[in-house]
């Protein structure tokens, strides 16, 4: 079987936290056993390595966060680029042409599951019983349904049917049918019926998945598939493929399950109220603080709020209405402020106009040990490094320069210009950019 993670995500409904490059997947709040704070997708990685499940598993995250990925998972797991976001169906079969044109075979099973699960140890075990269940049954189609905890109106249901069907030690039932996010009492009526909450976890062969995208006209060679992706509507997998299956099985899964993809689920699994500079006092029962800002955040005798701060803004929300940030930011333009990359990471600190430098930009940039910018030239502006902390080299066109604490250096127009982090420790800098086409060049390279 091949596992195949879905990374996708706008990174909106735990703003300011998450944003367009660094969504959900990629912030560091849940604790490890080792004391550490981890990702949910280090996390996932972690759980996956431990059931044996990691030399097939397979990442497929939008482009631009590719690389982010890989760092998450230690660069162990390889990690297949979207060229846009268009659903979960659209994702599954660029993995499915993927692995077609890289010769697997027809029957092999290929299981999508969404990165962002938060679930026991056994989930994982689970999902590995998923391959020889969708074989033996002879379905088209084998997921994961959890039993819920209580009524929500924020999950997908799967109504098994009555007949419970047992192959060795493991029980699971014909799906009857799907409901998408029902009300509140529609919910209690579904969980009276035994109906499940949808993992998003499913197993199909490479056969019925190429199938599936022969009906709906897509190319099964992955360079084809990528050439058109832009054009592509977004569609999702339970729409296109979960619903219109017909013969599927779904296994009940009694563990921990959690969705959080809002701060209310999200807070639920943090070990502190309190992350970050802040402090929490007086009547204040269910509230977090989540700050990486350097300024303090208190919060005196207000209960059941999430305060969080970034360089991307504040959000000071009632838990249950937190959901809401999604709606508000709309389809807003917004510039990520600060995120994460292949060689280290990088925070916006301050932009201003100058009545004759236009833009003016200020970035702190921290290179990860033996790791370096990518290297580039810029045809007008100006840019001018500070070392703040750290060692290593910088070159500009050719030439190489010691960097250390204190080290200046202006780079004009039209010089190649690099800078890398020596072994131990990394570097970081204080990049200045003047002039308006340096300051669009970075929301549009970097964020």
């Amino acid at each position: 079987m091949r596992i195949v993670l879905l990374c996708g995500g706008a990174g909106k409904r735990l703003w300011p936290l998450s944003n367009e490059i660094r969504s959900k997947l990629f912030l560091r709040l849940l604790s490890a056993p080792d004391g550490r704070k981890e990702s949910m997708l280090s996390r996932v990685y972690r759980q996956l390595t431990l059931a044996g499940l990691d030399s097939s598993a397979l990442l497929l995250a939008h482009r631009s966060q590719v690389n982010l990925a890989f760092r998450h998972t230690e660069g162990r797991l390889p990690v297949l680029g979207e060229p846009a976001k268009r659903g979960t169906f659209t994702a599954a079969a660029l993995a499915a042409a993927y692995f077609h044109t890289r010769g697997t075979g027809l029957d092999e099973v290929l299981c999508i599951a969404p990165a962002d699960m938060y679930a026991g140890e056994d989930f994982f075990h689970s999902i590995a019983a998923l391959s020889g269940l969708l074989l033996e049954s002879g379905a088209d189609l084998a997921m994961l349904g959890t039993r819920p905890t209580h009524p929500s109106d924020q999950y997908g249901y799967v109504v098994p049917g009555l007949q419970m069907i047992r192959e060795g030690k493991i029980s699971y039932a014909q799906v009857a049918r799907f409901t998408e996010k029902p009300d509140l009492s529609g919910a209690q009526q579904l969980i009276h019926q035994g109906a499940l909450w949808n993992c998003g976890v499913y197993a199909f062969t490479l056969r019925y998945m190429l199938s599936c995208m022969e009906r709906s006209y897509l190319p099964l060679n992955d360079k084809a598939l990528c050439a058109m992706y832009d054009s592509l509507p977004v569609r999702s997998f339970d729409e296109e493929i979960a619903e219109r299956a017909e013969h599927a099985i779904v296994l009940p899964y009694d563990g921990e399950w959690h969705d959080i993809g809002n701060w209310q689920a999200l807070t639920e699994q943090l070990s502190s109220q309190v992350i970050g500079r802040g402090q929490i006092s007086g009547q204040t029962h269910g509230t977090h603080i989540v700050n990486e800002l350097t300024y303090p955040i208190h919060v005196i005798g207000v209960e059941d709020i999430i305060a969080a701060a970034s360089p991307d803004g504040i959000l000071i929300a009632s838990k249950s209405h937190a959901h809401a940030i999604k709606e508000q930011l709309g389809k807003l333009q917004l510039h990520p402020m600060h995120g994460e990359t292949s060689w280290g990471s990088y925070r916006v600190l301050d932009e201003f106009d100058h009545r004759s430098l236009n833009d003016i930009l200020a970035i702190r940039l921290t290179v990860l040990p033996d790791h370096r910018l990518n290297g580039r030239i810029h045809g007008s502006g100006l840019k001018v490094w500070t070392i703040v902390s750290g060692r290593g080299e910088v070159m500009l066109n050719g030439e190489r320069f010691a960097a250390a604490s204190g080290s200046v250096f202006s780079i004009p127009v039209d010089t190649y210009h690099t800078i890398r982090a020596d072994l131990d420790t990394p570097l970081e800098l204080i990049e200045v950019r003047l002039g308006n086409s340096l300051v669009n060049a970075f929301y549009k390279s970097e964020a």
